[in-house]
């Protein structure tokens, strides 16, 4: 049987199937808000096909002037990017999610938190490491990802070739990769596939696994993950050389 199906979108993009949501249920008045007055400002310049079809590298020089660049990949409802951003004025952090309730959820913490030094893509991280510059980022962070808990859809998890090539490549040598998850096949998969990618896991000890991160903040879906008694590991990977 022939396989007839696009291999680009109609814009010249490669064709990327995505699986999660885009959008849940309806928005407040005011996280509407937030996304009408406030997202543009925090954009990282052009990354979609659309706007930029040919594929421009970001110039981080001057979207951040100069300071170290951080990525976190899905970033739910933003504590932990907002947490990190306030934490570390100094750095720039640009933070991927398609889920635009989340968006909206994190746009409303920014207001509070005042934070200036992140940016915002609402849609898929993939897109995003096309326009990144090689070895560009020196921290990046996959916290909670979707767990794709039925064997036949492990593929699509964050943590298979298609994802992580493209993010060792934006990725400088020695670059820290963060990974949180609560799902003990999530770990398996990510222990296996992440060193294939060019990582090494720095663990040497339990508590390295078992104890978070010590700037860590406790993200929601975190709260709710401890009180259905499931286990958090906390999973550092540096870039190799």
């Amino acid at each position: 049987m022939t396989d007839n199906t696009p291999k680009t979108h109609p814009s010249g993009a490669p064709w990327r199937n995505f699986y999660g949501r885009f959008k849940g249920k309806g928005l407040r008045d005011a996280q509407q808000a937030y996304l009408d007055n406030d997202l543009a400002q925090f954009s990282p310049g052009p990354v979609g096909w659309e706007e930029n079809p040919e594929r421009v590298p970001l110039d981080i020089e001057v979207l951040f002037g100069g300071k170290d660049l951080w990525l976190e990949i899905g970033f739910g409802g933003g504590e932990h990017l907002v947490h990190q951003a306030a934490t570390y004025p100094d750095v720039g952090i640009i933070g991927a999610e398609p889920y635009i309730n989340g968006v909206a959820m994190l746009l409303g913490k920014v207001r509070k938190a005042g934070v200036k030094n992140l940016r915002i893509y609402p849609n898929d991280a993939r897109h995003l490491f096309d326009v990144l510059p090689a070895a560009s980022v020196s921290k990046a962070f996959l916290l909670y990802p979707d767990p794709w808990p039925k064997k036949r859809h492990h593929r699509r998890r964050f943590v298979t070739a298609e994802h992580l090539e493209p993010l060792a490549h934006v990725l400088k040598p020695g670059a820290e990769f963060r990974v949180a998850t609560d799902i003990p096949d999530y770990v398996r998969q990510t222990l296996e596939q992440v060193p294939k990618a060019g990582f090494e896991w720095t663990a040497e000890r339990p508590e390295d696994w078992r104890l978070p991160w010590s700037d860590w903040i406790s993200t929601r879906y975190e709260q709710k993950a401890l009180r259905e008694d499931r286990v958090p590991h906390y999973l550092t990977f540096i870039r190799n050389s």
